[in-house]
């Protein structure tokens, strides 16, 4: 247990912040697990929408530092890949 006050709420603020750094990584993982469902069930005007909620979440996420930004950038460019390349073949 932290002996100083200030100790004690930064113990709180860094819980509170894993809690949302948490949250956010779930709901990108959500996203993109929906977005590749989609492509991989042929709904490719539904999956683009989901892309497009993905890559605000990942923007989002890089913004406030849970991920990467090249990381970020790195996904989308996978996701719209494998949108393009949706109408071809399977994913």
């Amino acid at each position: 247990m932290p002996n100083k006050h200030a100790a004690e709420k930064d113990l709180r603020k860094n819980r509170r912040r894993a809690a949302l750094n948490v949250r956010i990584r779930k709901n990108v993982k959500y996203l993109w697990k929906q977005s590749r469902e989609l492509l991989v069930a042929g709904k490719k005007s539904e999956a683009v929408q989901k892309i497009q909620s993905l890559q605000q979440a990942l923007d989002k996420a890089a913004k406030v530092n849970v991920i990467h930004r090249n990381e970020a950038r790195r996904r989308t460019r996978t996701m719209m890949k494998m949108a393009a390349t949706a109408t071809h073949n399977k994913v």
